[in-house]
Order: C-alpha cells, then sequence, then structure tokens
C-alpha cells in the first residue's frame, strides 16, 4: 500500500534509527518497500540502504530533485516522504492506515506534529512556534514528513527539482484546506539546531523562507542555508 521515500546525503548517522521506526508498517504489512534517494554520499548511507533491503536511487545531490526520483521510483499508489533524520514515533502506522481507509484521504495529504530529540527548553519552543505556523499559515516543514496519494502527488506535479523550500513550494500548492495533521509525532534530530544555536539557525531559517516568498531562486537561497 506504501512507499516510504527518503533522501539522504551523509545521512549514515541518522538513517538506522529512522529506518527502525518503520519495522511496525513493515510487519504490519502497510509498508511495501523503503527507497533511499542518495545525492551522492561519501558515507555508509548506501551501504545501510542495502543491507536493510531498501531500494537505492541514485543522482545529483539536491532534496527536491531526490524526492522527485524517489516518487518516480516508487511502486505503491500511497508515498511517504521522510527526512533521514525523522524518527515516527510508537503506532504511527496504526494512525496512517486508518487514515488511508478514510474516504477523503486520497484528495487530503498527512502531516505529522514536529518535535525535536532535545531535553532543553529552547527545543520545547521551537516545537510550539512550528505548531503554530501550521496553525495560523499553514506551512509545515519536511521534517515533518508528508503522506500523500499518488493521484494528488501527479495533479499537483509532485516535488519541483530545486535544491531547498521544496517542501514549502509543494505544501502551498496542496493548500490549507487539503492538509490532514496527524497526532503521530516525527521527532527530528536537532543537532543542527544545537552546533548552529537555535536563535541563529530560527533567524536563517525564516530569512530564507521570505526570499523564497520574495521570488529568490532557490539556487541562490542555498548558498545561504548552507
Amino acid at each position: 500500500m506504501l512507499s516510504v521515500i527518503i533522501p539522504t546525503l551523509e545521512a549514515e548517522p541518522h538513517l538506522p534509527l529512522s529506518l527502525s521506526a518503520l519495522i511496525p508498517g513493515v510487519v504490519s504489512g502497510l509498508v511495501k518497500e523503503v527507497i533511499i534517494s542518495d545525492g551522492g554520499s561519501n558515507d555508509a548511507s548506501c551501504e545501510i540502504a542495502e543491507n536493510t533491503g531498501c531500494r537505492l536511487v541514485t543522482g545529483p545531490a539536491g532534496r527536491g530533485g531526490q524526492l522527485a526520483r524517489g516518487a518516480e521510483a516508487a511502486k505503491c499508489n500511497w508515498l511517504l516522504f521522510l527526512h533521514a533524520d525523522t524518527v515516527l514515533s510508537e503506532g504511527w502506522e496504526k494512525e496512517v492506515a486508518h487514515y488511508i481507509e478514510q474516504d477523503y484521504s486520497r484528495t487530503h495529504a498527512g502531516i505529522f506534529r514536529f518535535a525535536l530529540d532535545d531535553f532543553r527548553p529552547p527545543a520545547r519552543r521551537l516545537e510550539w512556534l512550528v505548531a503554530m505556523r501550521c496553525k495560523l499559515f499553514a506551512l509545515p516543514y519536511g521534517d515533518q514528513g508528508l503522506l500523500i496519494h499518488r493521484s494528488l502527488y501527479d495533479q499537483l506535479g509532485g516535488y519541483a527539482k530545486i535544491p531547498l523550500m521544496e517542501d514549502v513550494d509543494l505544501i502551498r500548492r496542496i493548500g490549507r484546506a487539503r492538509l490532514i495533521y496527524f497526532r503521530s509525532t516525527a521527532l527530528t534530530s536537532a543537532a543542527r539546531y544545537i552546533s548552529g544555536g537555535y536563535p541563529r539557525r530560527q533567524l536563517r531559517n525564516l530569512f530564507c523562507l521570505s526570499l523564497f516568498f520574495l521570488r529568490v531562486p532557490p539556487r541562490m537561497i542555498v548558498r545561504l542555508y548552507g
């Protein structure tokens, strides 16, 4: 029923944990394949993918292009896009299976709740800000995952093959009225916030988002994002 698509680039530290969270979905029969779309990793990302029975798709780096290639290779009608440093919470497969059974599911897209694997107050504040961003502006990011039926995905034109903001670009085409928020959590690594500093990273993200809405080309924004 479900193809899981994960873009990777030097994802060795996080990929095993992300894949382990998918095991209940595989055991239940919900997940039929996991596709790793690699952008030229020099670490063990591809080896991990092959050793765990994932399908490996390779090509140039760039998350939009990697996600698009993964979707093109997928065999199932339901597509679940995840980041390599994102771990779905226990019971996610039951909620997704129940959602798929609903009559409206094929015309909507499902998003998970955002959470960070950092216990400190800055992480809780960021989680709250993300919840407010989703509520007020209907702008979940790719680290919240995306579950979408292929018919809707194809109708919208899928992921644009751009190096950054591919998640915002697709979410805008989906639109607020077609977004469903799951109770299950997508727990994402806080490493980039810890290394760069929460305030600095958040301001940089906001700056890049503003540039995107001002129609600055993503290839230029990615230089600032790093």
